[in-house]
């Protein structure tokens, strides 16, 4: 699984890293990173992803299956 977040629509909540600390980080500015490309889900890590995408208000996170 592979997990990517749109840059035009994160606007900051937290709410994705916050649930998948050991998958997402934030920056600075306390948006989730890294924006804008894939990043690998760890097998172990699939159900924190799929809570962090649930939890974004605007879907800026879309989880692509392998």
């Amino acid at each position: 699984m592979k997990l990517t977040v749109d840059v035009n629509i994160c606007r900051g909540h937290g709410r994705c890293y916050s649930l998948a600390e050991g998958l997402l980080t934030y920056d600075e500015d306390g948006y989730v990173t890294p924006r804008g490309q894939a990043i690998d889900v760890p097998a172990d890590q699939v159900d924190d992803a799929r809570n962090a995408a649930d939890s974004c208000p605007e879907g800026a996170i879309d989880l692509l299956e392998d």
